[in-house]
């Protein structure tokens, strides 16, 4: 199976299987194994938080391939640098082990710098040059095992840790119990559900990571654009599944846009945001600015991982995410929404446009719903088509109508499509009309028109028309496309999703069920024979007067039905527009 088609499991996703240890701690025994290296491991062991202590009772043959074997199956290494730590030669052979780990493996690394500068280990001085100049001397300045010692040690030194200065009067018991907090912190975090079937995400994924540059110490926010139902949430879940390991806290909140619609609810997002990343169950932000503010002065030196999922209004984000100077150093901030124009106002200019499915995609997560073990015989692939065509590579329109037709017969399955071709499914609906009920009146007209009339027609054509009846189609039509309702295709045609414009006319016939003539639009054949036919007595000149849009295969008889009615009515015969 392609890996656009496969389905995506996350690193994170079974720790229990990628990481055998939570914690491997590297230290100098002479420094701090008794005392401070073994308090931490009593707490952390307390803590219910598995780690390996490094003995050196091991460090004897064979057995150093276990102690390497340790460090590659550990998710977080502890690097204690003590005054005398570059003086063993296996604190810094497993320093290096560690680093290429981080490298390749994504472990996280968290240094403490107990009674030492990061910036003496920086720059090689005191006992740290001492200790390198001494290998040199013994194994020559081109050593290749002391080289990659150097680049290590330059390498650690630079990320965020803890610094234990007792000169400060700090409490060695409350250091460790913020290492241990800290530590806990990544420990407990879970990954989030992802899907069923992620059919088609790790290709998406891999994408989203190249925007991301998780190599980069920049501030970056991206956005991850596109339809209601086409799997934005999905994605964004599987991405920071894959990563939140590698930050100082995460958040990940969820319907940004219905959470911030209820009174307080950016308030309660701005809690909610700070006790993720904080691990604290309760904060007090006593107002929407004050919460901002509170934000931005605890996380500015975090390097953090955030999740906005579902944002509509720039309101939003000023609230939870402001600015890039909120966040500390390579902190990673993703934003989820259907309206491009709100990450545009952001200037978020790295935007990730979420693809449909594909028409192997689309086949396999039908399958997984709708066959979890064999495809029934009296299921033809025309059926199966049937359906996809109907979804169009809408993620949410198969998981939708995957387990409805499970275990169904194939007349059963013929029924559903009827029904379908009739009215949309009102689980789908729901999800896609969000996108209409956002509209403002001119962009609603212009959309229901395109949905009735003039899906497939050239962009000028649209615009002239419709700029005719008053409407302000230029932006409207923009508007449309942010939103992700619209598309407008290389040969500058109007085009938009078969689900999406199914739910535009299901909003126009939900007007008047049962009379198309009380509607504001009429685009197909039968509604229109049926208003101009209907007894002549419960006609108007206003019904005729709101049949402005056609878009028929059968014209030409449309246009003697409506003459011929014209002439009954003593009036001029009505020009169709071309």
């Amino acid at each position: 199976m392609s890996s656009s088609s496969s389905s995506y499991s996350s690193p994170s996703s079974s720790s229990e299987a990628k990481w055998r240890f939570d914690v491997f701690i590297n230290f100098r025994g002479e420094d701090v194994r008794y005392g401070f290296v073994t308090d931490l491991h009593r707490c952390l062991i307390h803590g219910k938080i598995n780690a390996y202590i490094d003995s050196e009772d091991l460090r004897r043959g064979d057995e150093i391939s276990e102690l390497m074997k340790a460090i590659d199956e550990s998710r977080i290494a502890v690097l204690f640098f003590s005054e005398n730590y570059a003086s063993s030669r296996w604190c810094l052979d497993e320093l290096v082990k560690v680093m290429e780990c981080r490298r390749l493996k994504e472990q996280r690394v968290l240094p403490v710098f107990y009674k030492v500068k990061p910036g003496d280990i920086r720059g090689l001085r005191g006992s740290y040059g001492d200790a390198l100049t001494g290998y040199e001397k013994k194994s020559g300045q081109d050593s290749e095992r002391v080289k990659k010692w150097r680049e290590a040690l330059i390498e650690a030194a630079d990320l965020s840790g803890w610094h234990y200065d007792p000169g400060q009067s700090q409490n060695e018991t409350e250091f460790i119990e913020m290492i241990v907090k800290e530590i806990s912190t990544i420990v407990k975090r879970v990954p989030l559900s992802v899907a069923k079937y992620p059919v088609g995400v790790r290709c998406r994924v891999e994408e989203v990571m190249s925007l991301l540059s998780m190599g980069s110490d920049d501030v970056r926010m991206i956005g991850i654009w596109g339809p209601g139902g086409v799997g934005k949430t999905t994605i964004s879940k599987a991405v920071y599944n894959s990563i939140f390991d590698q930050f100082d806290g995460c958040s990940f909140l969820a319907n940004v846009r219905e959470t911030s619609s209820r009174p307080d609810g950016l308030i309660h997002l701005q809690n909610k945001l700070l006790s993720q990343i904080l691990w604290k169950e309760t904060l007090s932000v006593l107002g929407v600015d004050r919460g901002a503010n509170l934000i931005r002065d605890i996380l500015c030196s975090r390097k953090i991982l955030l999740v906005l999922d579902d944002v509509d209004h720039r309101d939003q984000l000023n609230a939870l995410a402001g600015e890039r100077e909120w966040f500390g150093k390579g902190s990673r901030i993703i934003i989820t929404t259907r309206d491009k124009r709100v990450l545009t106002f952001y200037r978020i200019h790295q935007v990730y446009g979420v693809k449909p499915l594909d028409q192997g995609e689309a086949f396999d997560l039908l399958s997984s719903y709708a066959f979890p073990g064999n495809q029934p015989k009296d299921i033809s692939r025309d059926l199966i088509y049937n359906i996809l065509g109907y979804a169009n590579g809408l993620p949410l329109a198969i998981v939708v109508l995957g387990p409805f037709v499970k275990d169904r017969s194939r007349e059963e399955w013929e029924s559903t499509l009827e029904k379908l071709a009739e009215s949309p499914n009102k689980d789908i609906n729901s999800v896609l009309k969000i996108s209409f009920d956002a509209l403002e009146d001119n962009e609603r007209d212009i959309f229901l028109d395109i949905a009735c009339f003039f899906k497939g027609r050239e962009r000028k054509y649209v615009t002239r028309v419709l700029d005719s009846c008053g409407l302000s189609t230029l932006i409207g039509i923009q508007i449309l496309i942010e939103r992700s309702l619209v598309t407008i295709v290389h040969d500058h045609t109007v085009q938009m999703h078969d689900l999406i414009q199914q739910m535009g006319q299901d909003v126009i016939k939900r007007e008047c069920l049962n009379d198309p003539g009380k509607r504001s639009r009429l685009w197909c054949y039968d509604d229109v024979y049926e208003v101009l036919s209907a007894a002549t007595v419960r006609a108007s000149h206003e019904t005729i007067d709101n049949l402005i849009f056609f878009n028929l295969h059968a014209i030409t008889k449309l246009q003697l039905v409506i003459n011929d009615y014209f002439l009954f009515l003593g009036r001029e015969p009505l020009m169709l527009r071309a």
